[in-house]
Formats: C-alpha cells, structure tokens, sequence
C-alpha cells in the first residue's frame, strides 16, 4: 500500500541538474535538442533524468513554442464502429507525445464539418485530423493555411496538408470476383449513399468486376443502402418484393451486410447454403456474426496512427512517411461455391 501522504514529491528540472553537475539551462536545452554540450554531460543529465524518474512537463514545454498540445478530430458518426476502431489508432498514435484530442461530428454534412473545423481552429488546436467527409479539396487547402491538416479519404499533399485513400474500386472488385470465381453470376449489390465518395468508387469497382467476367450489369440487383444496418435489411428485401433472382449479395459495407444477414434470417434463407454474403470493412465484430462474414478488411486501426503520425509530423516540420496497408480479401464462412 503507497503512503501518499509521505510519497517523495516529483524530481524538478533542478533537481536533476544538481544530480548531473550541470546548470538547470543546460538540463533544458539537451530537453529541448538545442545544448551542444559534451558527450560526458549528455550522458549524466540523461542517466540523472533515468535515475530520479524526471517527467518533463510537455504542456509547459508546448506553451513556449505556441502549442496547445492539443489536435482536433473530425468523425462523420461517432456512434459507428468504423470510427471507433480508426479513433483507437489515433489515441494509440498520441501516447506518449503529450497531445490530447477533441473530437467533433460532421454527420456527413459538409456545412457541419466546416462548421466544427472553424471550432476546432477557434480552440487554437495545432493541427486537425478529418476522417473522411464532404468537403472539397479546395476548401481543406483554405482551412491548412491556418492549421496542419491530415484527412482520409482523399488524395493530397502540400506543406500543410495531407490525404491519403483507399482504393476502393479495387476493393469492390475483389470482393464481386471472389463469388464470381465461386460460380455466382447473379449477384445483387447493395450501394451506400449516392453521391459518398466511397460508395461512388465500390460500385465502380462492382460494375469492373462483372465487365471483366462477362457478366451484364442488371441495375435492378443494384439497391440503394445508406451504409446502415436497417438500410441494408430494407435493400434486401426490396429484392424480395420485385421478385429479383440472385445467389449473391455484396454490401458496400459491413453494417449494411448486418441488415442483409438479419432479413435473409426472417426470410428462412440460409448463409452461405442458399445465398453468398460479403461485406466491405471487416468491423470487429464481423468475425462473430452467424455465420462469421466474408469481407474486404480496411485497415480501421492502421489508419488511425497513420494519420496521427503524419498530423505530427506536418505539425513539427518534419518529413511524412505515411504507406497505407493495401486492402484485403478476408474469407470466412458466409460465402460457398454454387451448387
């Protein structure tokens, strides 16, 4: 049990520069990487700061050089789970670097993003991470003028800001040539909202797929989803109700699989038996579903510190070293060969 009461108190920068011999300036400069001192003076300030536990205090340290060490991010939906496990990587990515975030919607909205950005920037934040969204280019270039900006979801590069996307067309193809190699050629396809940027590219990469195995593209097995779960189920069984006949179904994400998953159940039909099911993200929870979902993994989490080491870097001048893991084909049990 600790005695808090007679708990030694913090070592201070003085402390530990009584320790190493040395003036409490020249403990900060080697802090701060701007002492040119001797390599034997280096070496005790750092095995004194080891020794007494010495914790600099990095709010302190970012006030003089005019940081709030804090970073804005801007979800689309923060009760999703697809921004939960991105936001996961962000919070892993700021351990230890003495930043704090504030996390605000834009619910897709693109006045509201700007909106919250204007806030974010009002809050004197040094940098802001935007994960995905429907403001154009022009307008992040206008907002990096004032702060460092990284966002998914698109391509750019600048000084001050930074986009980095997926590719999801190819995604989309993979997931439609993986039943067509299992023999499906009626495969319905449940969009995500029309005029979303990813949702755009996936149906590209659906119609690529079918063009490339000579399959015609029927657009009445095209249903429009809203990236939801209800929106998913509705889709579906709007097949039903206009006596569509397919063996497949591709969501153009996990959530939108969930719902189809839920109606083919009320319905009495099987997965993978007598329908094929794939999905787009791999969500956690898509490895526990009955059966476990066939789907395109993004790299969620990947992401997330991706873009919180590239914000920083852009933030401290320094050169951006940011590769997004490619997508990938995750083969579980909701997808079979047709009979």
């Amino acid at each position: 049990m600790i005695d808090h009461d007679n708990a030694a108190p913090p070592s201070t920068l003085i402390d530990v520069a009584r320790h190493a011999g040395v003036s409490p300036s020249t403990v900060s400069r080697i802090l701060n990487g701007t002492a040119k001192v001797s390599e034997d003076k280096r070496t005790a300030v750092m095995a004194a700061i080891e020794k007494m536990h010495f914790a600099p205090n990095q709010m302190a340290q970012g006030l003089k050089k005019g940081r709030s060490m804090t970073i804005g991010i801007v979800v689309q939906d923060i009760s999703s789970p697809f921004f939960d496990e991105t936001l996961r990587g962000v919070d892993d990515g700021l351990k230890g670097t003495g930043y704090a975030s504030v996390i605000v919607s834009g619910h897709w909205n693109a006045v509201e993003e700007t909106e919250r950005i204007r806030l974010l920037l009002a809050r004197k934040v040094d940098g802001i991470i935007l994960l995905s969204g429907h403001l154009g280019d022009d307008t992040i270039l206008q907002f990096a003028n004032q702060r460092p900006i990284v966002s998914t979801g698109r391509e750019l590069r600048t000084k001050s800001a930074l986009g980095f996307k997926l590719d999801n067309e190819n995604g989309a193809f993979m997931a439609v040539r993986h039943l067509v190699e299992l023999g499906h050629r009626r495969i319905a396809f449940v969009t995500g909202p029309s005029h979303h940027r990813d949702a755009d590219e996936r149906l590209i990469g659906y119609k690529r797929a079918l063009a490339e195995s000579d399959i015609a593209y029927d657009d009445k097995l095209v249903v429009g989803g809203d990236f939801h779960e209800s929106g998913g189920l509705l889709a579906v069984n709007h097949l039903f109700e206009t006596n569509q006949q397919f063996t497949a179904v591709f969501a153009a994400n996990d959530l939108s699989a969930y719902g189809v998953r839920l109606c083919l159940y009320r319905k009495g039909i099987r997965v993978p038996d007598d329908i094929s099911l794939v999905g787009f993200d791999d969500l956690p929870g898509s490895s526990y579903t009955t059966p476990p979902l066939t789907t395109i993994r993004q790299p969620l989490y990947d992401m997330g510190r991706i873009a919180t080491n590239a914000l920083l870097a852009l933030i401290n001048g320094e050169p951006v070293m940011a590769q997004i893991p490619p997508l990938e084909l995750v083969v579980r049990e909701t997808t079979r060969r047709v009979r």
